[in-house]
């Protein structure tokens, strides 16, 4: 898939602040600000729609996207996207510019392949998403649209952490940069009745005890 499939149409705008962010809202457009790159910081608007059909793609929230303002076109990915509480309404958004030759830092999201095969999830057990995505750094060029996770071969209780996964050439974990302590779990398969057994057996101590309490005699008072 093309890594240049999101065009995005922009109006430079010279005023700033809430009261002219409310009335672009009223006007059905989008207000936004683009930055990075070492240089100035530009005040955008979009169009609402045209942002909203952009959004119902999971890549446009993590692929490099062509920005084009006043015919000038400039590369840049989604930094910030601010919701309405409660309407389908994008209140504002945040891009960063990016250049070809400097590492980027973004989220990319996992697909996990197999699940309906998934040896554990065959004998009964459940499939947890400890992740749904994983902070990568590389160069634009290489950013991927999203990170395969094979589950086939997971038994109950068995888990893939980040470093199991297999990244494309070029992008590498943010979090395994870290050290070894930030290699976390991206899935696991858990025993379906372990929780279920637990909470019995914590039952019955509890009977037990409160039995052996009232069959204990009771201590005579002078």
């Amino acid at each position: 898939m093309s890594k240049d499939q999101f065009i995005i149409n922009a109006e430079l705008r010279d005023e700033s602040g809430k009261g002219a962010s409310r009335r672009l809202r009223h006007e059905g457009k989008v207000p936004a600000i683009l930055y990075g790159s070492g240089k100035k910081s530009q005040s955008l608007t979009l169009e609402h729609n045209e942002i909203i059909q952009h959004l119902e793609h999971e890549a446009f929230y993590s692929q490099v996207l062509s920005l084009v303002a006043n015919g000038k076109k400039q590369r840049a990915i989604v930094r910030d996207i601010q919701r309405h509480a409660f309407k389908p309404k994008i209140m504002h958004m945040d891009f960063q510019r990016i250049s070809s030759n400097v590492k980027l830092t973004t989220n990319v999201p996992f697909h996990f392949l197999n699940e309906d095969i998934c040896i554990g999830f065959k004998a009964g057990g459940i499939i947890s998403h400890q992740l749904n995505d994983l902070e990568v750094s590389c160069l634009p060029k290489d950013l991927p649209e999203f990170i395969e996770v094979d589950l086939a071969a997971l038994d109950i209780g068995d888990s893939v952490h980040i470093s199991e996964v297999t990244l494309p050439k070029g992008v590498e974990s943010v979090a395994l940069s870290h050290g070894e302590d930030y290699d976390i779990p991206v899935a696991s398969i858990l025993n379906r009745g372990g929780s279920g057994d637990e909470e019995l057996e914590e039952t019955d101590e509890v009977a037990d005890t409160e039995e052996a309490e009232t069959d204990a005699p009771e201590s005579s008072e002078e």
